[in-house]
């Protein structure tokens, strides 16, 4: 049987995650913490001080949702300008981008590039390069961990475990590890893919164990017990006073305690390939999981130190990429990569499990949720806008970016989006105002 799978991409394809901000949360359960250029439109780029920031996989809330306004919905019949296109080599990191800054991870020649790009004209400021496999068995492979940019530093995970703090200016070394020596692990099936997550002073992974570290010295605070290595990141929570960590490796939904790695409870939550590579969605009391191959979703409870599951079906299977929660619903793709055009976005009520919606044609693609609409990039390189609502899907406008694979999700960002397919090629196209 083929199987095709992919990470955290975090994907962190790493982590693959999602967490969520509420306004009014249940108090049992909440949030903790919040080489070639080709410039086109040099004249279109925002200001160096107006810049925004997305932190991290999946933005600085780690839920997917952008507070970007004051884009346009009217496109060019043309198609989108492109501002800048680079190659930044063969993988599915997404990217992370602050002070103008923008940070992906990339792999050529049987070494992976850690970049530090210029936001505004994609030229490299600063780039790190170290040997790493590829790892392409059933797909491109290269790296699927997104950096996490937290203070003066952005903090990287290569595919063969090479964790490193790096000085965001300038790219000097702070500290690196080997997640392969410190954890006494074997390399994962499909590499290390969780996009490291900032609690406070730790950096947390999933990497078959939960590792915390000290994000300042990179010292090893703490590890759980060896399992099958999951290939999505961490989420945070508070529960009846402690600070919970939860994570989805390939055995089950877990959780922590974030001062120690204590475990509180594990739900079986097994993948028939070992593919479990999406993040736990946490949200007014619940935690959310879905995963590839016929397993589904689940939405959970903790109560009295358990994991209560409150339902579970097939209705929402992601195979690496997280639905994302917005107003209630969930958006994202059920199907698996190696069926990619049966492949069906669908909007899920996240409390019931009721599907509200399915829509075909876009593959096994990604989305962010940006003003109420969905921002998705489909599996061959299409950029889509839709209504992020419930009542039906509605298609506002498209235009092609990129051609060849698409898995990692595009980040929307001061009116532009940046996407990457699985070759390499880094787009910014602007958006109207």
């Amino acid at each position: 049987m083929r199987r095709m799978v992919i990470l955290s991409m975090g994907l962190t394809v790493a982590g693959l995650l999602v967490f969520w901000a509420v306004d009014s949360p249940d108090p049992s359960l909440v949030q903790a913490d919040e080489a070639d250029v080709s410039p086109a439109v040099a004249d279109s780029s925002p200001s160096a001080t107006q810049h925004s920031t997305w932190l991290n996989w999946m933005g600085n809330r780690h839920d997917g949702v952008s507070s970007e306004t004051g884009w346009s919905t009217e496109w060019p019949e043309d198609g989108l300008p492109i501002v800048w296109k680079r190659q930044i080599g063969i993988g599915f990191s997404s990217v992370s981008i602050a002070d103008g800054r923008l940070f992906t991870m990339g792999h050529d020649d049987g070494s992976e590039t850690v970049f530090c790009l210029d936001l505004d004209t994609g030229e490299t400021r600063w780039s790190h390069n170290y040997e790493s496999t590829l790892l392409d068995n059933l797909y491109e492979g290269g790296p699927g961990a997104t950096p996490t940019i937290d203070g003066d530093n952005v903090y990287t995970v290569g595919k063969e475990g090479q964790l490193f703090c790096f000085r965001n200016s300038d790219g000097e070394i702070i500290w690196q590890r080997d997640l392969q020596a410190d954890l006494e692990v074997k390399l994962p099936e499909w590499g290390f893919n969780s996009s490291p997550f900032i609690f406070g002073d730790q950096l947390i992974l999933e990497a078959g164990r939960v590792v915390s570290y000290d994000k300042a010295t990179g010292e090893m605070n703490w590890k759980t017990e060896e399992h099958t290595a999951g290939y999505g990141s961490a989420a945070s929570f508070v529960h009846e006073g402690a600070d919970l960590i939860a994570t989805l490796d390939s055995d089950a939904l877990r959780l922590v305690q974030a001062a120690d790695g204590v475990e509180i409870d594990a739900f079986p939550w097994k993948s028939p390939f070992r593919t479990n590579s999406t993040t736990p969605i946490v949200h007014e009391g619940t935690i959310y999981v879905s995963t590839g191959y016929q397993v589904g979703c689940g939405l959970f409870r903790l109560s009295d130190g358990k994991l209560e599951l409150v339902y579970d079906n097939r209705k929402m299977r992601n195979h690496f990429n997280n639905s994302i929660l917005y107003d209630g619903y969930l958006y994202g793709f059920d199907g698996n990569s190696n069926f990619g055009r049966v492949v069906n976005l669908t909007c899920m009520k996240h409390d019931t499990g009721e599907v509200m919606w399915t829509e075909s044609g876009m593959g096994c693609g990604s989305l962010m949720i940006a003003d109420g609409k969905l921002v998705i990039l489909s599996d061959d390189g299409r950029l889509v806008i839709a209504n992020a609502t419930s009542a039906g899907y509605k298609e506002v406008c498209s235009a092609g970016i990129l051609e060849g694979r698409c898995w990692t999700v595009p980040v929307l960002l001061d009116g532009r989006v940046y996407a990457r397919n699985a070759a390499g090629d880094l787009v910014a196209v602007q958006l109207p105002e």
